[in-house]
């Protein structure tokens, strides 16, 4: 079963803009914990010091490929269904089919 080029391109955006978010508290210091820093007069004390936005988009790039890899293969082996995570069971009442 192939998914569709554009649903590939769709569900990996989704992973990556998760995995952004993700990754992105990581390695930032706030200049309470950097020795020496001085917050300016109008800036947030909680605004990090050394705000990296490459190495942000390179982690969440590397996460978000690994995330849709395991995504796709069971996508693709059907590992999990929605029958396996069914918690409610059967519907006590069959659809009529209106």
């Amino acid at each position: 079963m192939a998914m569709q080029w554009f649903s590939i391109i769709a569900i990996y955006g989704l992973f990556w803009v998760l995995s952004a978010f993700l990754v992105m508290p990581f390695g930032l210091r706030t200049p309470d914990e950097e020795e020496g820093y001085e917050v300016e007069k109008g800036h947030a004390d909680s605004a990090p010091v050394n705000f990296r936005p490459r190495l942000i988009a390179l982690r969440a790039t590397v996460l978000a490929a690994v995330l849709f890899a395991l995504y796709y293969a069971n996508y693709t082996q059907q590992w999990i269904t929605l029958d396996d995570i069914n918690v409610f069971g059967k519907p006590p009442v069959k659809d009529l089919g209106y």
